[in-house]
């Protein structure tokens, strides 16, 4: 079997990966425009706009509706892991990411005043509801676009 029959056969994969490729592309030109200036490790950071983790179990959970049906327990699945995963992205690791930043905070006067030098945590950790909205979206329109033809 050759590349284009596998992505044939794995269009549910396809899409899945090209929404969090895209997601991570927009993070990319989205710190260009605001840093003026390209960092290539936007590709791998989490955190930013949009989310690729709420676009990747958002294009999931629709790709299964288009596969197996809205009342298929596929869908259900995927619809609860997009839950699990858009609250996580939104709630939890946006807290981590601010406890982060005021530990940095801490840090750093600790060690203008030389008693303890330590590594900084990292603070881009969660999203904001915009960045999750963000993810929402181009999930589903990634998902409508790769199964126009189901529709």
């Amino acid at each position: 079997m050759n590349i284009i029959q596998w992505g044939q056969n794995n269009l549910a994969f396809i899409t899945v990966l090209s929404s969090v490729i895209i997601a991570q592309t927009l993070k990319v030109v989205f710190g260009i425009i605001r840093e003026r200036k390209f960092d290539f490790r936007w590709f791998l950071y989490n955190g930013g706009m949009p989310s690729s983790h709420t676009a990747a179990v958002c294009s999931m959970a629709l790709v299964m509706a288009f596969e197996y049906g809205f009342s298929s327990p596929l869908f259900v699945l995927a619809f609860m892991v997009a839950i699990v995963v858009i609250t996580d992205a939104q709630g939890v690791r946006r807290a981590s990411g601010k406890q982060a930043e005021i530990l940095n905070k801490i840090l750093d006067d600790i060690y203008w005043k030389k008693k303890i030098q330590e590594d900084r945590l990292k603070e881009l950790l969660g999203h904001t509801p915009v960045e999750v909205v963000a993810g929402i979206v181009l999930g589903i329109v990634t998902a409508l676009i790769f199964y126009r033809h189901r529709i």
